[in-house]
């Protein structure tokens, strides 16, 4: 199961306390004060790991707590400081404070960490003549986690336009495919093999009208393509359902446009889909009159026509964006 939000509430260690002791021999014997410090707590880390791809399971695990320091004892003993709880998320975690709303981190490259919250120092001991302490607090706070896949092309368009199609056709990836829409509910990640080159390529839920404004989830899809460099616009070529394509082409750009000036500025490739039906030659001609000085790949993700000068163009465009 994908699960790309998820909150939970963290509590680091508290410090271990400081020791009140006082040594005494035979020499002397009233004693000098010989109180160790308490150790510290327990960090609580997150690190982006490669090998994890959903925040599954943050959605069972929502309360974590770190291990306290041990405390002090005599002899200048100090306590051991208590092992960090690190929670391993995807590379693409988005790490929140829920009560502020501030980023404490964006955990882009796998090995990227940050402590999210801090463990409380330990107690002084009395060994250097004062009044020994309690160890202190760790923090706590509730955060809240957002993953953004990344990969390197993001396959838009609206519902029954055909990405899950596409995106089985170019990788190994097998979503579920319907005739229906909305049969995509999370986004499904391929690797396309071109020449010696691979290609991360994410098919994202179909948007529709007022998606910018969450409506039928557009903000928990939309934020999937803001990491990649690189955007299928894939349009229903056949208006099988009675819609048009160029209209669905230029609404789904609006819809980039309100929610992020920044996605609206990546790069795309107009790719129209289903010639192989009857009616996409007509509209073919009609959407290329409409949008003269673009480039577009008409294509058949169920037969396989045009994938071949599609993949080219893909791998072109991506290398030149790596080198940048």
């Amino acid at each position: 199961m994908f699960i790309d939000e998820a909150r939970i509430y963290v509590k680091a260690g508290n410090g271990g306390n400081g020791c009140s002791s006082m040594h005494r021999d035979k020499v002397n014997r009233i004693g000098r004060p010989d109180g160790g410090f308490g150790g510290g707590g327990a960090d609580i880390i997150f690190v982006a790991d490669p090998n994890i791809h959903t925040l599954l399971d943050l959605q069972y695990r929502q309360h974590v707590k770190g291990h306290s320091g041990s405390h002090g004892s005599s002899n200048h003993k100090k306590g051991q400081r208590a092992e960090d709880e690190v929670i391993r998320v995807p590379a693409g975690t988005l790490i929140k404070d829920a009560a502020t709303g501030l980023i404490l981190r964006d955990l882009i490259k796998p090995g990227d960490r940050v402590i999210a919250a801090k463990g409380g120092e330990g107690g002084r001991g009395n060994s250097r003549g004062r009044e020994a302490e309690y160890g202190f607090p760790g923090e706590e706070k509730t955060l809240v986690l957002e993953l953004k896949v990344i990969a390197d092309v993001g396959i838009i368009g609206y519902p029954n336009a055909g990405k899950s199609t596409l995106i089985s056709r170019i990788s190994s990836a097998r979503p579920k495919i319907a005739s229906y829409p909305f049969t995509t509910k999370e986004p499904n990640l391929g690797v396309v093999k071109i020449h010696d080159d691979a290609i991360v390529v994410a098919d994202i839920p179909g948007l529709i009208e007022g998606a910018h404004k969450g409506k039928g989830l557009g903000h928990r899809f939309l934020r999937h393509v803001e990491r990649t460099r690189l955007l299928i616009h894939l349009v229903d070529i056949s208006a099988f359902e009675g819609r048009d394509p160029y209209e669905d082409y230029a609404s789904l750009n609006e819809e980039l446009k309100l929610y992020s000036q920044a996605l609206a500025k990546t790069p795309q490739v107009i790719v129209l889909n289903k010639t192989d039906m009857p009616s996409a030659a007509d509209n073919l001609k009609k959407f290329k009159a409409r949008l003269k000085k673009k480039k577009v790949f008409p294509i058949s993700a169920l037969t396989g026509d045009g994938i071949k000068e599609l993949l080219t163009e893909l791998h072109k465009k991506v290398y030149d964006k790596r080198k940048t």
